[in-house]
């Protein structure tokens, strides 16, 4: 059985390309950044795996006609754009114009999806937005009431909590709000994000974000415990400060670490077999050309190669910043390829990415990584498919046929 999806916001496609990969039909890939449309339409036209069929539509989410979108949606995902909630921005949340919640229910409210995925970043869950958070997620939980024309967001909000605490009637949702760490689902970087998930409430599912599958501690044991990463990398061994050995001997007493979850990923695991972008062999590859200029300097130290790595930024007007690069075994310092950023963010190596450095790392440090993508939307069909099947079970039970 089909399901079908629009994806909001976009980008270079991270989410959309795991929503994808779980076995839904894009309807319509919306995104209205210039380089990021330049990006999906050169892999669509390039024939490109999963996105060579994406009706992609490059402009405001606001603007699209989603009248024109027939039958059944089943899935509306997207991140609305993070800068009024990240860490680096303004923190000015419902009165920085970038804020496309208000857009994203008002497309939930119009296409009526069984389900939807919405994904931003940590900052959103600060205290200092507590009270706009859950005005988001009544939003999205009551698409229906919406706000007025001279209705100020506190006294919608105050109206969204009267009606929910009554039962409202009409279109409702079911939320379920999980903050993640990537890294914990076998993603090489520890980028913490904010998942809501949403499923109609007649369809009656109840959800759960997929439990972790990777952790640090089963990393720590197979570099200090059973040194099956140094073997599998083929180096010795670098010595153990003291604090880690205290917590290395406090590991030794847990014999199921590996057993009960896999290694976190490391940047130096992602990394296996692509060249140094210096190397001759370097040019062979998409993407990858060395970024002279990278500093350390306080706060921004790079990314060991033996953990996974820092969180990718997209930076203040596209600038990267000191944090999107590697240490190198000898200390020093470069900043990631395009190629390697994309590896950080589970990419495949032949999707390639259109702009200047400065623009492409935008797009990656704005993306969902695609893996993880994948995990999500994969547990959302599979509760669509269930429900699809109850439904189908119950009508052939209900008819003479079925009773026969």
């Amino acid at each position: 059985m089909m399901l079908n999806a629009v994806e909001l916001f976009a980008g270079a496609g991270g989410l959309a390309m795991g929503v994808s990969l779980a076995g839904f039909k894009p309807l319509a890939v919306l995104e209205w950044d210039k380089w990021a449309c330049d990006t999906l339409r050169e892999n669509r036209d390039r024939g490109f795996p999963l996105v060579s069929d994406w009706p992609i539509h490059c402009g405001d989410v606001r603007g699209f006609d989603y009248a024109a979108i027939k039958g059944q949606v089943d899935l509306v995902s997207g991140g609305p754009p993070c800068q009024p909630f990240s860490m680096g921005g303004k923190h000015r949340a419902h009165d920085d114009a970038r804020d496309m919640f208000p857009a994203t229910v008002d497309v939930i409210r119009q296409l009526k999806p069984r389900a939807f995925i919405v994904e931003n970043v940590k900052g959103l869950t600060r205290p200092a937005f507590t009270n706009y958070l859950q005005y988001i997620e009544l939003q999205l939980s009551l698409p229906e009431l919406s706000r007025r024309g001279d209705e100020e967001w506190l006294d919608h909000f105050a109206r969204l909590q009267r009606e929910h605490t009554a039962g409202a009637k009409g279109l409702s949702y079911n939320l379920f709000r999980t903050l993640v760490n990537a890294a914990d689902y076998g993603v090489p970087q520890r980028r913490e994000r904010v998942f809501i998930v949403g499923f109609r409430s007649d369809l009656g599912i109840e959800w759960s974000f997929p439990e972790p599958t990777h952790s640090l501690e089963a990393l720590l044991a197979s570099q200090w415990v059973s040194g099956e990463y140094w073997d599998h990398h083929g180096r010795k061994a670098p010595p153990m400060d003291a604090r880690l050995r205290t917590r290395i001997a406090n590991m030794r007493m847990s014999n199921d670490i590996l057993a009960r979850a896999r290694p976190w990923m490391t940047v130096r695991d992602a990394l296996v077999g692509v060249p140094d972008p210096q190397a001759r062999n370097a040019s062979n590859w998409f993407n990858h050309r060395f970024q002279p200029g990278a500093k350390a300097y306080p706060g921004h130290t790079g990314s060991p190669l033996d953990l996974p790595a820092k969180t990718l930024k997209a930076g203040d007007h596209g600038v990267p910043g000191g944090e999107n690069m590697m240490v190198r075994d000898d200390g020093s310092v470069r900043y990631f390829t395009v190629r390697e950023s994309a590896r950080l963010q589970t990419f495949p190596d032949t999707f390639v990415f259109h702009g200047a450095w400065s623009e492409t790392m935008r797009q990656l440090g704005n993306a969902v990584p695609v893996s993880l993508g994948h995990l999500v939307a994969s547990s959302v069909a599979e509760k669509l498919l269930e429900a699809d099947l109850s439904a189908l079970r119950s009508g052939l039970l209900a008819s003479p046929q079925g009773r026969a």
